[in-house]
Parts: C-alpha cells; sequence; structure tokens
C-alpha cells in the first residue's frame, strides 16, 4: 500500500487538513461550523461541554442538531430516540417543537440519587443509552467523573453512532479528558461566546458572541 492509499484508507490523523476521523452534524451556527473540523459535531464520539453557569445557550447550541436527528428518528426503522440524562430543569416541551423537535421522540431519564455518588448513576444511564443503539443523542449533566469513566463513554458513543454529549461544571477544563471535542461556554460582550478547548483534527480556538440570549 503506498502513502496516497493508506492516507485515503482513513485511520491516519492528517490534522486539520485531513479528512474527519467520523461523520459530522452541522451545528447550524456557520462561525462554529467553519471552526469545526468537518464542518459540525462528531458523531460517534464524547463531546463535552463546560458552563459558566447554567442558560448560557447551551440547549440552543444544539437544536439544530438535535432537530434534524429528532425528525431523522421519527422515520427511522427503529424509531430512535433523543435521550435526556438528570437535565437541571425540565425542558420545556413548547420551546422544543417550536425548534422542530419531535416531541414524541424524546425520552427523559431521571435516575435515581441516593447512593453515595449519584453521578455514577446519571453516567451509567448515559452509557447504557449510548451502548443501546436506540439513541440518535444522548445529553446528560453531571457534576463530576473520572477519566476511567469518560473513556467508557467514548467507547459507547462510538459503538452507538450516537451524538453524546456531557454537560460539566467549569473546574472540568482542568482535568484531562478522552473526549473528541471539548468546548466551554462563556459570557461574551453581547452573546455567548464558544471556546474550542479540545478538537481531534483541529485547533484550539473561540468563536465570539455566537449565541443570543439563550434557552435553557
Amino acid at each position: 500500500m503506498d502513502l496516497d492509499e493508506l492516507l485515503r484508507s482513513g485511520p491516519i490523523w492528517r490534522g486539520r487538513g485531513g479528512h474527519p476521523a467520523s461523520a459530522t452534524l452541522a451545528t447550524g451556527l456557520d462561525e462554529l461550523d467553519q471552526a469545526l473540523p468537518g464542518g459540525g459535531w462528531p458523531l460517534g464520539a464524547l463531546i463535552e461541554i463546560m458552563l459558566e453557569r447554567h442558560g448560557l445557550g447551551e440547549l440552543k447550541l444544539l437544536m439544530p442538531a438535535l432537530a434534524r436527528l429528532s425528525r431523522e428518528a421519527a422515520h427511522h426503522s427503529q424509531q430512535r430516540w433523543i435521550v435526556w440524562v438528570a437535565p437541571p430543569f425540565v425542558p420545556y416541551a413548547p420551546a422544543l417543537a417550536s425548534y422542530g423537535l419531535e416531541l414524541n421522540r424524546q425520552l427523559w431519564v431521571h435516575p435515581q440519587r441516593s447512593s453515595i455518588d449519584g453521578n455514577s448513576e446519571v453516567l451509567w444511564a448515559m452509557e447504557q443509552a449510548l451502548r443501546s443503539g436506540s439513541s440518535a443523542a444522548v445529553l446528560a449533566w453531571v457534576e463530576r467523573t473520572d477519566n476511567t469513566v469518560l473513556r467508557r463513554l467514548q467507547l459507547a458513543a462510538e459503538e452507538g453512532s450516537s451524538l453524546a454529549v456531557l454537560f460539566r461544571p467549569p473546574a472540568a477544563v482542568q482535568e484531562a479528558s478522552p473526549a473528541a471535542l471539548r468546548l466551554m461556554l462563556c459570557s461574551g460582550d453581547t452573546g455567548t461566546d464558544v471556546e474550542i478547548l479540545k478538537c481531534r483534527g483541529g485547533y484550539a480556538t473561540a468563536v465570539r458572541n455566537v449565541l443570543m440570549p439563550s434557552l435553557s
């Protein structure tokens, strides 16, 4: 096999100029799509979004992609789901519908938090939803986790070929992670800044004021 054949075969990472390692889904935000390899969210890979605080537009950021996945899920032969694991607030159904989400393909999961570490129940539920093959997207919120669990989530996302998004507090920025994409959402001058902290096949950068006052 010569070099050209090897590069075309896909397993070689070639930096920003190469082909993305996985399929992508457009974010619906032109500036962000331009900053991400493949022009969108990586599918079959773990995405971490760190939040300065809730309500910065974390849901609005995902709405175009979730709407597309939701429509596809409704017509998929297996009727796939958009799974919400332990959201901090109850998502407002009319708002989701206004963004084009199929409400009958949304699944809310509220794990019991009576154990010593309630985060482990949330993470377990996310992993099972990803591995099931019945989830088009899985979103989960946790306060803390560790690298071993994150690696399991990354593998589960690859197995299920899903959009996998884990929301974490800002302190998580200091921790190492196997996630393919790590973002930090912060308040900007007139909206929300999206900082790309880690991006497989790309570079750290920032997209300023990409979101105006948000749905969350």
